[in-house]
């Protein structure tokens, strides 16, 4: 029974169905009836938890946010080339949102649409951002050693990257059937073949 589970377990069980209630209503909509009878508990203990819905709410994109921060953290292996950094955190980061598909939903298209919570999913892109900035960085220290660029110049390519990943990852959200790697393999190509490009020395000019 699920009263006679550790604190932990309980706690993590309401927030699985406050994910699923969530991704599903939208924050408003979401109550908090429905939320115990999907974790299949009394609402009292929910509240007694976890508080009221905002909090519950917090808690759901602190525990989403957290989750992707550290699959990404563990794909970005320090000893391999910048390249296969980028492609590890992205094969990482698309394989979080193919397995967590309702914790995206609330992560990105719920915070965004609530001012109060959007802080939440903006320190968790500057966080990707500063990963991806630095790895880009690398990345040109050892293709162009001693080649001058402005820091702001890796600033806004991974600002650039990490949107556009953001806006693949919201469509693999609603696609059950596509392949997490095969939807990586197009941001790759995307990003590194740009990328590359600008290492080697070569820009578009008007």
């Amino acid at each position: 029974m699920l009263k006679r589970l550790p604190r932990v377990v309980r706690e993590q069980q309401m927030l699985d169905a406050a994910v699923k209630v969530f991704a599903k209503r939208g924050f408003h909509a979401a109550s908090m009836d429905e939320i115990a009878e999907v974790a299949g508990i009394s609402k009292p203990m929910v509240y007694a938890y976890l508080g009221p819905k905002e909090d519950l709410f917090l808690a759901c994109l602190q525990r989403e946010a957290t989750r992707l921060m550290e699959a990404v953290a563990a794909g970005v292996v320090p000893t391999a080339r910048p390249d296969e950094q980028l492609w590890n955190g992205l094969r990482a980061f698309f394989a979080f949102v193919g397995k967590h598909r309702d914790g995206w939903q609330v992560l990105y298209r719920q915070s965004r649409s609530e001012p109060v919570f959007a802080g939440e999913l903006d320190g968790m892109r500057t966080r990707i951002v500063e990963l991806v900035a630095g790895l880009l960085e690398g990345a040109w220290a050892q293709s162009t050693p001693g080649r001058p660029v402005a820091p702001d110049d890796f600033l806004a390519m991974a600002f650039a990257y990490v949107g556009a990943a953001e806006s693949l990852a919201d469509w693999l959200a609603d696609h059950a059937d596509e392949d997490p790697d095969r939807t990586a393999t197009r941001m790759m190509n995307f990003v590194w073949i740009g990328a590359d490009g600008l290492l080697q020395g070569r820009a578009w000019k008007a």
